[in-house]
């Protein structure tokens, strides 16, 4: 059975929170402490998608196992051509291609929409499994902040690692996209 990769919807918010819940409460992909609840994470999706920027599901079988998005890295204006992406799976749903459908089409979104650069912030150094997703969609590492976090009574890694987009920093950005009016 192939994911099937959609834009997410109002619809989508229930099998979202129920994904990123054992995120927070089990995992360290995740540095929240308590996970949000619907409400909390409709603003988000809201928020994200407002602002133009791609949030997609992924579906199994007609269930949702899966959500990305790409949000801006930082909000000061010189960072407007770089975005910082998300990826979580649902437990049962975690490694069988899922994540990598999901980061393609972000990249490609992203790509497409004029960004120049995709960070990634994975939490924890000994994420693996995103650590290699991302390395295999083309990231390189940049860097670890050691013990930025603290979780589950340990001290937490970030990696961050990044990817250029389209031309990269090879050129200017388009005109339209070069000032901020």
């Amino acid at each position: 059975m192939q994911p099937t990769l959609r834009p997410a919807t109002l619809a989508d918010i229930s099998a979202i929170t129920a994904i990123y819940r054992p995120a927070v409460l089990e995992g360290t992909a995740s540095f929240e402490l308590e996970p949000p609840d619907e409400q909390e994470m409709l603003r988000r999706l809201e928020g994200i998608t407002d602002a133009g920027y791609p949030y997609f599901v992924t579906e199994l079988g007609g269930r949702v196992v899966g959500y990305a998005y790409a949000n801006a890295y930082r909000t000061r204006p010189a960072y407007r051509f770089t975005v910082e992406n998300s990826v979580y799976i649902a437990p049962d749903a975690q490694g069988k291609g899922i994540g990598r459908v999901l980061l393609a089409a972000l990249i490609d979104t992203c790509t497409a929409q004029g960004f120049r650069l995709m960070v990634a912030v994975i939490g924890d150094s000994a994420n693996f499994a995103s650590i290699t997703l991302h390395r295999r969609a083309g990231f390189r590492f940049c860097g670890t902040l050691h013990s930025v976090g603290y979780k589950f009574g340990r001290w937490l890694d970030s990696v961050v690692m990044e990817l250029p987009l389209g031309e990269g920093d090879t050129s200017a950005p388009a005109e339209r996209y070069s000032e901020i009016a």
